[in-house]
């Protein structure tokens, strides 16, 4: 059932939308950063440079403190310059909204502050939308920058009420407790989910007064922190496109930098799972050096920048916007993150980027309407899991990383990065992004990683995803509680004729140790024993049992209550792990590795023209690897010496190499 959008907003956008993003090449550009100060003639050369490289989108972001003057008046000179020249050199326009707010130069702020500060946002959109509707160059409007607050409600009388007005606004829960005391709803989590849709909506609803035939478009941000506050599905109701800000010095704080690549796929199959028919934008992608921002400061590599570049347009982005083509000059931030030099020369990063832009203009089939390669497997995740493990951390200890903050996104990311060494890049989407009404899933599989609430609203579904030919693989402490903390397995299991059995118990073993389902593989704070009533047994210590496979209908349930994949991800071994995933999911994609390769990432796609397949080596050194594939190939892109023999693939440290099939 689609969920009822907060404030009954979102009925008065039926009909005003502009037509979607057309399938086309993707486009890459840069944000602009648009300054007081700042020379006609430097305005040109960022708009110049920008076509020298082949760059055909920028992002700029519209300060209202430069356009709205002390004595009321509204003065768009600066901003009109840079529109009119990115006319002139054929560059398209997105206008990122920026409302004045005290504070917020940098990520801005992500709900007004007032019933005046509201008035004076509506006010600040119908000024600037007005005004460069009719640009030829605008392309669309960028409704915030990167909402998110990482789980906190605003302790303003602006948000308390709106709050209550919500409260109000609640159905009674259909929920059955089994008589046991509810001490936890989730209630300011599930209204930070709601109120971000409000305000996002409302924005939307401010735009089309005045325009309805320009994109609309928004990027979240620290996709593995923030994820719980995210409804993409509802946001489908009033964008055009989704968008993601993927800046590794900031965002990826969850992987080390050999995993950046990773990373990159994780957050782009994330954003694109939640546009769902929408097209996807990676919004912002870093650019260039962190001075003093960036909460692991570096500068990328020439090399880094064409993987994640790639990686951006395999997984089906249809933009990818760098942050950004020159730098501030002044305020936090000055003097970093660009593509340009100090003397508006192009840098290694942007020369690397405009060798994967001329390679894509030359593949123009290839490469429109690109999507990735559909494995059959999805990684699943849903909010409360977040809730809950958020909700019960108690300081962090060493060792102990399953059950710190992170430890439910990344169990779902060991398994993301696991397949994806061997060729399998899985879909990973949450809960409700996932299609549950089909009447056949054979050759399906879903994974739950540690996945700690089983909200009793998909209980029914995952019945009928199993029952109708699917399979389950499911891990470390799924299903421990239901979605408001009640103990799923001292309170009677729900699914215990699905999954075979329930729960006898679970230690924990600090650190990491060996468990052996089928081979021995490493695991992670926690071993579970099941209590087996149908199951088949895959595992066992002595008379426990650590691991079954359970028919149900026509599909199948494989539970190890372990945590595998953390395990896996802490030690860097994860090869019993790959074996045993391939051999019990039996994934059906028709390149992938012979067999699993450390630190080598390959993602197969799908455009207009046919298939390629993106191949980077993260690891030190040269490898050669076997891929294992029905068809001719022959190398379309490389940044190195890499060399293709009968689908043998030499591949250096850090080479990124694109192979064509046919």
């Amino acid at each position: 059932m689609v969920k009822k959008i907060v404030f009954g907003l979102m009925a008065l956008l039926i009909g005003l939308l502009p037509e979607r993003l057309s399938a086309d090449t993707p486009m890459v550009g840069a944000q602009v950063i648009i300054e007081p100060g700042q020379t006609d003639a430097e305005i040109e050369t960022w708009f110049k440079r920008m076509n020298e490289n082949g760059m055909k989108l920028c992002r700029i972001r519209m300060f209202e403190e430069y356009i709205h003057q002390s004595d009321s008046t509204w003065d768009f000179t600066l901003f009109d310059k840079a529109f009119k020249i990115a006319e002139k050199y054929g560059i398209k326009v997105f206008a990122g909204l920026f409302p004045a707010s005290p504070g917020n130069s940098i990520g801005g702020f992500k709900f007004p502050l007032s019933q005046k500060h509201e008035e004076q946002i509506r006010e600040y959109v119908f000024q600037l939308v007005s005004h460069y509707k009719n640009f030829k160059s605008l392309y669309g409007w960028v409704l915030m920058n990167e909402p998110g607050t990482g789980g906190g409600v605003p302790n303003t009388d602006y948000t308390k009420a709106k709050f209550e007005e919500w409260k109000k606004n609640q159905p009674k829960l259909d929920y059955n407790s089994k008589g046991y005391t509810l001490l936890k709803s989730f209630e300011k989590q599930k209204f930070l989910v709601d109120y971000n849709t409000w305000y996002l909506s409302w924005l939307a609803i401010e735009i089309a007064k005045y325009d309805t035939a320009h994109e609309v478009h928004v990027n979240n941000h620290q996709i593995f922190e923030n994820i719980a506050e995210y409804d993409f599905p509802a946001w489908r109701k009033f964008l055009t496109s989704l968008g993601a800000s993927a800046h590794p010095s900031w965002h990826f704080g969850y992987f080390n930098r050999s995993q950046y690549t990773v990373a990159m796929s994780a957050n782009c199959n994330i954003v694109r799972s939640g546009a769902g028919d929408l097209p996807y934008l990676v919004t912002e992608l870093q650019g260039g050096n962190n001075t003093y921002s960036g909460a692991n400061p570096f500068c990328p590599t020439a090399e880094e920048t064409t993987q994640w570049l790639w990686t951006s347009i395999a997984t089906g982005a249809q933009g990818v916007i760098f942050w950004s083509l020159n730098a501030r000059s002044i305020g936090e931030e000055a003097g970093e993150w660009a593509l340009l030099d100090f003397q508006y020369n192009a840098s290694d990063r942007l020369n690397a980027a405009k060798q994967v832009i001329k390679c894509i203009n030359q593949n123009e089939t290839l490469f429109t309407n690109v999507k990735p390669v559909n494995s059959g497997i999805y990684v699943l995740y849903n909010r409360p899991s977040f809730w809950i493990e958020k909700e019960v951390q108690y300081g962090q200890a060493n060792n102990y990383e399953g059950r710190e903050p992170g430890g439910v996104i990344k169990s779902a990311l060991a398994y993301y990065e696991v397949l994806s060494e061997k060729g399998i890049v899985p879909n990973i989407g949450e809960f409700a992004e996932f299609d549950w009404t089909k009447s056949d899933y054979t050759g399906v599989s879903i994974i739950l990683a540690n996945t700690v609430s089983l909200p009793s609203a998909y209980w029914e579904n995952i019945r009928g995803f199993v029952k109708k030919g699917g399979k389950l693989f499911v891990e470390g402490l799924t299903g421990y509680h239901d979605e408001n903390m009640l103990n799923l397995f001292n309170t009677g299991f729900p699914l215990q004729d699905v999954f075979g059995g329930s729960i006898k118990e679970i230690k924990c073993i600090p650190g990491d140790f060996t468990m052996k389902v089928k081979a021995a593989m490493p695991a992670h704070l926690w071993k579970g024993y099941i209590y087996n009533t149908s199951g088949k047994i895959l595992s066992r210590e002595n008379d426990l049992i650590t691991g079954t496979t359970n028919k149900f209908g026509k599909g199948e349930v494989i539970w190890i209550p372990s945590l595998l994949g953390l395990g896996g991800r802490r030690t860097g071994d994860y090869e019993s792990l790959s074996n045993l995933l391939t051999e019990e999911l039996q994934p059906s994609i028709p390149v992938r590795f012979e067999k699993h390769e450390k630190e080598l990432f390959m993602q197969t796609s799908k455009g207009t023209d046919g298939l390629f397949s993106l191949v980077i080596n993260k690891s030190k050194e040269q490898k050669t690897v076997k891929i294992k594939s029905p068809y001719k190939s022959r190398i379309l892109f490389s940044d190195g010496k890499a060399a293709l023999k009968v689908n043998t693939l030499t591949i250096h440290p850090e080479e990124t190499v694109l192979i064509a099939w046919k």
